[in-house]
């Protein structure tokens, strides 16, 4: 059984090139551009079998469906450390600040953001 509830999360984007850079600025970490089967992604940055996720393009022949949304499930994404700088790149890449950075109780602190394609995100940090 795995430690992790969530394993994957596909993240809809318009502009593939675009949502690429602003969440390997955010993230501090670059997202590689992937193409599998004629089916381009970006892949969020993670190590071995840690719970990661893409960056798909909304309607693409992949299946998926999915449009940028700010409504439905908030997804949390780890910049721990670097809150500030996350948030900071996230202005500095098209992004939008909904929720300034807050604590969480003692789940640490975030800050809720619109990313450069529309889609509601939550950055989380342990320390502030």
């Amino acid at each position: 059984m795995s430690a992790d509830t969530l394993c994957w999360t596909d993240i809809p984007v318009t502009n593939l090139d675009r949502a690429i850079k602003f969440y390997s600025a955010v993230l501090g970490n670059e997202v590689r551009k992937m193409s599998e089967a004629g089916f381009e992604y970006g892949l969020l940055p993670h190590q071995e079998q840690n719970a990661s996720g893409c960056l798909c393009v909304a309607g693409d022949s992949g299946g998926n469906k999915n449009q940028p949304s700010q409504t439905g499930p908030l997804i949390y994404l780890s910049v721990e450390g670097r809150l500030n700088d996350a948030v900071k790149a996230a202005r500095a890449n098209g992004g939008k600040v909904l929720q300034e950075k807050q604590q969480i109780g003692p789940h640490g602190f975030r800050a809720v953001i619109v990313d450069s394609e529309g889609n509601r995100i939550a950055l989380h940090s342990s320390a502030g």
